[in-house]
């Protein structure tokens, strides 16, 4: 009885033994292939980020030989000017202090522009909406010759276009208005040009940078 049993015990042993090596084997084998699919991750990531980095390096090529040109459509009257507002091909600056006329004149000439010069209805009421409830000097004035009007750059007055108020130009108590300005409602108004009135610049659009402009 005891020999059987131990021959029992001892067979079991055996394929106890055999199972062993059987079990280190799929373990092997599902841990070579984790590492397979880690491997797979790392060679995918690796080549997404060579792809990044590769179009990020396209991009800053691009920059460096065109480095002004996203900035000038965006503010085509210059980035660094961005108090201008383009309109119709031309840069407008629309004054928060208010001064005399020949003072406004000064700064819009120290800006490298001019007091507006209004010969259009599109003009007009492009500056209209931005001068709404305040007065501003436009580049218009009679000074040489009582009702002789003139446009700074010598535009033509008499044929060009015209909005005055009802009543304008005039003389007000005996006093010479000879300097022009937008009214409160955007309707033209002559004034005494030593007093004070906000002012509006305009100057031609800068050429786009040459690294900005498109390579035939």
């Amino acid at each position: 009885m005891d020999e059987e049993k131990f021959a029992d015990d001892f067979r079991t042993y055996k394929g106890g033994r055999n199972l062993i090596p059987r079990s280190f084997f799929l373990i092997y084998v599902l841990l070579g292939i984790s590492y397979l699919f880690i491997f797979i991750g790392y060679a995918v990531a690796f080549s997404k980020v060579s792809t990044i980095s590769s179009e990020l390096n396209k991009m800053t090529v691009n920059f460096s030989k065109d480095p002004f040109g996203h900035d000038f459509h965006l503010f085509p009257c210059g980035a660094d000017t961005r108090q201008w507002e383009y309109f119709g091909g031309k840069c407008y600056f629309f004054s928060l202090k208010s001064i005399p006329w020949h003072d406004a004149k000064a700064d819009c000439e120290h800006k490298q522009s001019q007091l507006v010069i209004i010969d259009s209805l599109g003009k007009q009421n492009f500056i209209q909406t931005r001068t709404r409830n305040e007065r501003f000097w436009i580049g218009l004035h009679d000074q040489h010759m009582e009702g002789d009007w003139k446009w700074l750059d010598g535009s033509n007055y008499r044929n060009g276009f015209q909005n005055w108020k009802t009543g304008e130009p005039n003389t007000y108590q005996g006093r010479d208005e000879d300097c022009g300005q937008l009214w409160i409602n955007g309707e033209w108004n002559d004034y005494i040009c030593s007093s004070d009135s906000h002012y509006v610049c305009e100057k031609t659009m800068p050429s786009p940078p040459k690294a900005a402009s498109k390579q035939p």
